[in-house]
């Protein structure tokens, strides 16, 4: 994964370097046409000197089919409310279309949406009492957690504590949405850590796994995927719907 890392990062540069010689160029023949065609409207600048690239055009398939499968999932229970711990604005703004949504992070946000509510609070100890969320979701957040990246305390066992306060506050019956890298077992300071999906069923011990779905690394998506397929995956995502 660093060398990947390392040859985007040599990659972008090359055309930031780039960038400037063509950008000007452009800018001064634009300029020309204005004055060819009359126009008086202001000109400014606002360089976005990565655009041409085609390789720009991508998308991260972990986020935009994890995304589609938590919301699926809620339009078919349609539940009374939702609670969602530290995912995307993107997936909430949807989400809250079709329940109300209650937002747990320790970034609290300001948004307009209809039936929409930012709690400030930690994963590590959420503002719910025990056994009582019905329908709960917590996407591509927990491999984070305790490693300093978004201004939590440092903690080895980040994941693992995140894992058992959902279990906390989860209530029988309910859904539960978990989505987080699977694969080898590594951490990527201060980014992320990837988990073994056994290691996962575990830190849920006592829920029942509804269903299994994962994104593999090389951007496929499988829905009803099996756990062991994905243990020797380098960056996969792992989606589970558990049971109380």
């Amino acid at each position: 994964m660093n060398s990947k890392i390392l040859k985007k990062i040599l990659h972008k540069l090359k055309i930031a370097l780039a960038g400037p010689f063509w950008f000007a160029k452009d800018f001064f023949v634009y300029r020309k046409l204005m004055t060819k065609t009359g126009s008086r409207t202001k000109l400014a600048l606002f360089p976005q000197l990565f655009d041409k690239d085609p390789a720009s055009h991508t998308f991260d398939k972990h986020y935009v089919y994890m995304d589609r499968w938590a919301l699926k999932q809620i339009i078919n229970t349609r539940p009374a409310e939702h609670v969602d711990v530290g995912s995307s604005i993107r997936f909430l703004s949807m989400a809250s279309s079709v329940t109300k949504v209650k937002f747990v992070d320790i970034r609290p946000v300001k948004l307009d949406f209809d039936n929409f509510e930012c709690i400030e609070g930690s994963i590590l100890s959420m503002p719910f009492a025990d056994n009582s969320v019905e329908s709960l979701s917590c996407l591509h957040v927990a491999e984070h957690i305790g490693l300093g990246r978004y201004g939590d305390p440092l903690d080895p066992l980040g994941t693992k504590k995140a894992c058992a306060e959902l279990v906390r506050i989860f209530k029988p019956g309910g859904s539960l949405y978990f989505a987080l890298p699977v694969g080898c077992e590594a951490v990527y300071f201060n980014a992320h850590r990837v988990h073994d999906p056994e290691t996962i069923i575990e830190y849920f011990k006592g829920l029942k796994l509804v269903e299994f779905s994962a994104v593999s690394d090389q951007g496929r998506y499988l829905e009803t995927a099996q756990l062991g397929d994905y243990r020797n995956s380098v960056y996969a995502c792992g989606m589970f719907k558990f049971t109380k």
